[in-house]
């Protein structure tokens, strides 16, 4: 017996008045519940089917506009209806970093019940366009389809280079142009692709788990220095050359070429061994007077213009006098650590990811700077009392964590260590205000500051200052 089908819910006429996280429209239906809608603005009215339903809130996605909000504007990309990268990008920027604050408060307030005694005003990225250093790019033998192109029957066998659709894993919606990163990066995937095709090198099937031409990264830095990183699974590494020989003869703007060969069945490809093809084994960025060497397994900050500008409100915030013992938790490749050494008297930081401790290190020689030291490890098994014994209790403690947000070990043994100042910077709000909350027995938020690392999206960072009670 087939499976019963859920009548559909439809409810018409819905007004969107905000923008919540994720960057979904909220309305009410008529019983007063909250309906968040998929691709809507404040100020629509629209029809919607229900897709998720609870008993105070349902999640819809629209059927029928009966009106466009005057906010509308032409998106900057023509993917936009289809790619579902820059969600709000239909949004004039001045709206969508309104928006942002506001969520960032709400979040706080609804989420930790925590309400900073300042807040100081959204940080505005200095460039909407072009703005990311990083981008990764997936091949398919498919394309992903709009519902007009399936109802035409046209086929979606089509050798293509591009983003992963959202619920569609093994489809790839082909970008021509992406409006995200500069310099050479859409020239270069565009002559990837066709000297794929050209070679007969077969594009990945992500069902069969077939396929040659897998993914790329591309990196690139504001001294127009680019990496090219190529994920293949291919045996022959004559061919391989062969191939990168031609993609470098056509883009000799590329600093450095890396290829890994991955016969796995996912695509994670940090764990595979990076062969270097062309150029450096590096590229380069600078942020204010630090220069860093970012390899192909480095991570860093996407929007570097802005993390010069989030690293100096982490600074401000901090209060820094050029005597105090920093801790930087989830410091990553050092970033922030070395951004402010100069005006401490010492910097300690810990990263879980041992090659990122490598760079770390190897950045602080190359700016001749002597007053940090970093650890890799669990910063759960690593920040203990003994440790703080060691090197010294912290006069403020900065912490960066994942989207995750802190252990809760992490979070009691701030506790425990009674930090004078907590610097709290945070990609994920709902989490930072679950921490804040945990903290909050101890600690008062004095300030809190949102800064948009990410345009056109509804991903935000946020700065929170805390200081003991």
């Amino acid at each position: 017996m087939g499976r019963k089908r859920r009548k559909k819910i439809i409810i018409e006429d819905l007004e969107v008045f905000e923008l919540a996280e994720k960057g979904r429209g909220v309305a009410k239906d008529p019983e007063g519940r909250i309906v968040f809608i998929e691709r809507v603005v404040p100020g629509d009215i629209v029809d919607v089917q229900v897709s998720k339903k609870k008993k105070s809130m349902l999640q819809a996605f629209p059927i029928n506009f009966k009106k466009k909000s005057d906010l509308r504007i032409e998106p900057l990309c023509k993917h936009f209806e289809v790619c579902g990268g820059c969600t709000i990008q239909n949004i004039p920027y001045v709206k969508q970093i309104e928006f942002k604050d506001n969520n960032v408060i709400q979040v706080l307030n609804r989420i930790g019940k925590i309400y900073p005694e300042e807040v100081i005003p959204i940080l505005p990225a200095p460039a909407v366009e072009y703005y990311r250093n990083k981008l990764e790019f997936s091949f398919s033998n498919k394309r992903w389809l709009t519902n007009e192109e399936m109802d035409s029957g046209i086929s979606n066998l089509e050798d293509v280079l591009g983003f992963h659709r959202a619920g569609a894993f093994d489809k790839i919606l082909n970008i021509d142009k992406c409006h995200l990163q500069g310099g050479i990066s859409n020239q270069l995937r565009n002559s990837i692709k066709r000297i794929g095709i050209e070679f007969g090198l077969t594009f990945y099937d992500a069902r069969t788990q077939e396929g040659e031409l897998r993914n790329i990264i591309v990196k690139t830095s504001s001294l127009d220095q680019c990496m090219l990183i190529l994920s293949i699974n291919l045996k022959d590494e004559t061919k391989i050359k062969e191939f990168l020989d031609v993609v470098i003869q056509e883009n000799p703007e590329l600093t450095s070429v890396f290829y890994c060969i991955n016969d796995k069945k996912n695509d994670f490809i940090l764990d595979l061994e990076m062969k270097l093809a062309h150029g450096k084994p590096y590229i380069e960025e600078v942020l204010r007077d630090v220069t860093f060497r970012i390899g192909p397994k480095s991570f860093f900050q996407t929007n570097p213009a802005q993390a010069t500008r989030l690293f100096e409100v982490v600074e401000s915030f901090a209060g820094l006098t050029g005597n105090e013992n920093v801790y930087d938790l989830y410091t990553g490749i050092g970033s922030i650590a070395l951004f402010i050494a100069k005006n401490c008297k010492q910097v300690v930081g810990i990263e879980e990811i041992e090659s990122a401790i490598e760079d770390a290190k190897e950045n602080m020689e190359r700016n001749n700077i002597s007053n940090t030291v970093f650890y890799a490890g669990d910063v759960k098994d690593i920040l203990t009392k003994e440790f703080a014994t060691q090197h010294g209790k912290p006069d403020i403690l900065i912490t960066d964590p994942p989207r995750a947000g802190m252990h809760a070990k992490v979070v009691d043994m701030l506790l425990q260590l009674k930090v004078p100042k907590i610097v709290y910077v945070s990609c994920n709000p709902a989490t930072q205000a679950r921490d804040l909350a945990l903290l909050s027995e101890l600690y008062s938020v004095k300030k809190s500051q949102a800064v948009d690392m990410f345009p056109h999206t509804h991903h935000i960072e946020n700065v929170a200052l805390l200081t003991l009670k």
